[in-house]
């Protein structure tokens, strides 16, 4: 296909494709999807070979949050069966942040509910992010925490956080239809203080909610303008007791298609498989890795996610391997000139942000922290692309009971 071609080419120059050569790559058949596959591998292996980040997730504090967001479980309102408690201590979140690392975790992800961290709530998490170096001086720390104000961004750096995540979850147009306690500009708003405060930013999305092709095109376009070094594609996981509950659009291809995309809209980045992997993508899990070069290992925030000795005999299976602690996640511009996967003047990048670069919002029950009308947002009602509706897979959504918060084991 002279389509994808065209996306190799402009992947390996790190130029970026155009927006109806994107939403091509969601329009083509299933007959053509292990072609789709096969070209963004090629974009994917240029820029991180067969490596395969690890990322583990620890839920600081679980449930009863004040914001609106629909996909969440976690959510105000909720009716969904979840763990809720406070705050963990320090020492609490260190233990099972080493559960990750010793199952091969190269990154920890604290995230905690709420609109936003108090100054009381940076210092908890500013203590904990100090017991966790101690205990690993190697590994990433990542804070997922909501809305930032002002300062809090450099402090948690200073305390030794690498990294911040804030998703934009879906398009600036249709943003209103899945919250309305904050906006798309507050979330933008804090990816650029992470960038700002000189943490590596962190910001993705969320699929299956409804949404058009347009909408998802819209959302990557935004986040190689916004350039974080890492991308966490989700896969809404319909949790009972929220209101898209009944939202089951997504099939494994299309799920592929997504990733495909995002890959040649953003080639040079860390794209991650985020939540709802095991929901959506099922046996066709081992496909994503010639897409995405990132993963959480084990549980999510609220769901329980596959076996993590099952995730580490998929990449070994699949012919890839485990990033290791001392080898760098992006390629060296990214690292030396904070540069990225687009338009940075002659030298490429993801986005405009000069030598800044950056990572940005909390990933709930396999997504992340309106209710979306099951005929999509704005464009065409239904995907360019084949549109099969997806059987509900009800039988493989589980509430976590196990890992932080609970006396069990976690599953790492």
């Amino acid at each position: 296909m002279d389509l994808l071609n065209t996306l190799v080419d402009k992947g390996l120059r790190r130029e970026s494709p155009t927006r109806e050569e994107a939403l091509a790559v969601l329009a083509t058949s299933d007959d053509d999807l292990l072609d789709v596959v096969a070209a963004a591998g090629k974009v994917r292996r240029h820029w991180f070979g067969r490596r395969v980040k690890l990322n583990y997730l620890v839920n600081l504090k679980s449930g009863l949050c004040p914001e609106d967001c629909s996909y969440c479980s976690q959510r105000l309102g909720s009716k969904a069966e979840i763990l809720k408690y406070t705050w963990l201590k320090p020492d609490q979140a260190s233990q099972a942040a080493a559960a990750g690392v010793a199952g091969g975790a190269k990154r920890v992800c604290l995230v905690a509910s709420g609109r936003g961290p108090t100054d009381r709530d940076v210092d908890r998490v500013s203590d904990t992010i100090k017991a966790i170096k101690e205990q690993n001086e190697a590994v990433e720390v990542c804070a997922c925490l909501g809305l930032l104000s002002d300062g809090q961004a450099e402090r948690l750096r200073e305390a030794g956080a690498d990294a911040y995540n804030h998703n934009l979850n879906t398009s600036e147009a249709t943003y209103g239809d899945i919250t309305t306690t904050h906006t798309y500009a507050d979330r933008v708003d804090t990816v650029n203080k992470a960038h700002a405060a000189g943490l590596s930013a962190c910001s993705g999305l969320i699929a299956g909610m409804g949404e058009s092709d347009e909408d998802l095109v819209d959302v990557v376009f935004s986040l190689r303008e916004l350039d974080p070094d890492s991308v966490p594609v989700n896969f809404l996981i319909p949790m009972e007791g929220t209101p898209l509950a009944e939202e089951w659009h997504l099939t494994p291809q299309r799920c592929l298609r997504i990733l495909a995309m995002t890959r040649f809209v953003c080639p040079d980045v860390e794209v991650r498989i985020a939540g709802g992997r095991e929901v959506h993508l099922r046996t066709m899990q081992p496909l994503a890795l010639h897409l995405a070069n990132s993963i959480f290992l084990g549980d999510y925030l609220t769901s329980e996610g596959q076996a993590g000795r099952a995730d580490l005999e998929m990449i070994a299976d699949a012919g890839f391997e485990v990033e290791g602690a001392g080898e760098v996640t992006l390629p060296e511009h990214r690292v030396a000139g904070r540069g990225g996967c687009g338009s940075h003047g002659e030298g490429g990048g993801c986005g405009s942000h000069g030598e800044s670069g950056g990572c940005g919002s909390s990933r709930e029950g396999g997504s992340v922290c309106g209710s979306v009308p099951a005929e999509g947002g704005r464009g065409s009602a239904a995907p360019a692309g084949p549109a099969v509706a997806s059987e509900p897979r009800t039988d493989l959504v589980a509430v976590r009971r196990r890992g932080a918060g609970t006396d069990l084991a976690p599953n790492a």
